[in-house]
């Protein structure tokens, strides 16, 4: 079998298909579609080895339609053209219509897209997109609003356990020409360190069989030693070019905000894991240490900028132990928001509202002529007086009623240090 175990797996009937019961099940309409042949055009998305290509090959094998199979990366515009015209031969197609399935349909281009849309508007095209990118963000519009999203999940330990079982007794197809001796736990820490890729299950599953020595008995045993040196490096659902790094970057700084520290060191771990530039994670806590805990710990800003300077010059690994550090000092502190909430009211009144002049008592007044006309008559300096604090008038005459900063009761030290 030259082809590999996940490709020989491929289920050919819905009865076949693990997972995915929330589009699938038996009484949901995709369920019905694919049984009635009544398949309308769908994108399905979701992370690698869900199910998206599987699903597709079902619909393949139950359709009455031809099924044209497309890869976005090797196809142009000259193969949807050519498609066009089969679908137009008669003879060729009697139907006059086809499922054109296109895989990774995020890497298609607007001119190719732009080609497949009209085939789309005239129901020649049944179109099947895969994705692992959002395809609100990458897909032509007018393509989205024609088709409908499904979100399929990563699969499930136990989802991918049953796909894994069924491999080991498939004599046609999977293992089942093998004696394999392999425990249902260490099935179930293949199903886990798979990470929800059923591909990554099966193909590590076939490497581990074909590569041990048998026993005496002609048997093959398959321990969890074995699986973990035939499993590359555990794939980490993240990518810093795909919707996932904005889901997890939005999750750390969340976390942190939200006074999470497991949850803070889960998503800086998987960012790590990744290979994100430590320097874009300090940038994240610097932001979050002024915009979430502000002046409930002034402090945390300097321990976050510190940890970014010294991040950039000590570098990884090291560097984990410095952002682990700042990071749980802004999930752990108290929080407040005025500084942020504070400017961003202040520079929206600025943009849309005439926000008055400055009083004449504190404008500068760098020549005596200017004092005559006004300038910085009448200011009183602060630090002539009690404790450095006198009330006079700061803000413009239009805006002297307004208040920007809004202190929690634990920044109350604000209004008591100034008298």
């Amino acid at each position: 079998m030259d082809k590999p175990l996940a490709y020989r797996m491929r289920p050919t009937k819905l009865e076949e298909f693990y997972g995915q019961e929330h589009i699938v099940g038996k009484d949901k309409l995709l369920y019905r579609l694919i049984k009635a042949d009544r398949l309308t055009s769908v994108i399905l998305w979701g992370p690698p080895g869900c199910g998206k290509t599987s699903l597709a090959y079902v619909i393949s094998k139950t359709t009455k339609y031809k099924f044209i199979e497309l890869n976005a990366t090797s196809s142009g515009v000259s193969d949807i053209k050519k498609i066009g015209e089969e679908i137009d031969n008669a003879f060729l197609n009697p139907q006059r219509k086809a499922i054109v399935f296109i895989d990774e349909i995020h890497r298609f281009n607007k001119l190719q897209q732009d080609a497949l849309l009209p085939f789309v508007e005239k129901g020649k095209i049944i179109l099947i997109g895969a994705t692992t990118e959002n395809p609100y963000f990458e897909v032509n519009k007018a393509l989205v609003s024609r088709s409908t999203i499904l979100k399929l999940e990563a699969l499930t330990n136990e989802d991918i356990y049953k796909v894994l079982k069924q491999a080991l007794v498939n004599k046609e197809n999977g293992l089942g020409n093998y004696d394999v001796k392999i425990s249902d736990e260490t099935l179930m820490f293949l199903s886990k360190q798979s990470g929800g890729d059923v591909r990554t299950a099966l193909n590590t599953l076939e490497l581990a069989v074909i590569t041990s020595n048998m026993d005496m008995d002609g048997s093959v045993s398959i321990t969890d030693e074995i699986i973990e040196d035939c499993m590359q490096k555990r794939k980490i659902m993240y990518d810093k070019s795909s919707e996932a790094h904005y889901d997890n970057i939005s999750a750390f700084i969340k976390s942190m905000r939200g006074s999470d520290p497991n949850a803070t060191l889960l998503y800086m771990a998987r960012m790590l894991e990744a290979g994100e530039d430590p320097l874009f994670i300090a940038r994240r806590i610097v932001i979050c240490a002024a915009e979430d805990v502000g002046l409930a710990n002034p402090e945390a800003l300097i321990v976050a900028n510190a940890a970014m300077q010294a991040v950039h010059q000590i570098g990884m690994p090291e560097a984990r132990i410095i952002l682990s550090e700042a990071a749980l000092v802004v999930a752990l502190s108290r929080k407040s928001n005025s500084a942020y909430m504070g400017i961003n009211t202040a520079i929206e009144d600025v943009r849309n509202i005439d926000t008055g002049e400055v009083p004449m008592h504190i404008r500068n007044a760098p020549i005596e002529d200017m004092k005559k006309q006004g300038y910085s008559n009448g200011y009183k300096y602060p630090h002539d007086y009690p404790n450095g604090y006198v009330e006079q008038q700061y803000m413009t005459d239009k805006m002297k009623d307004k208040k920007y900063f809004n202190p929690k009761k634990w920044e109350k030290y604000y209004e008591e240090n100034k008298k």
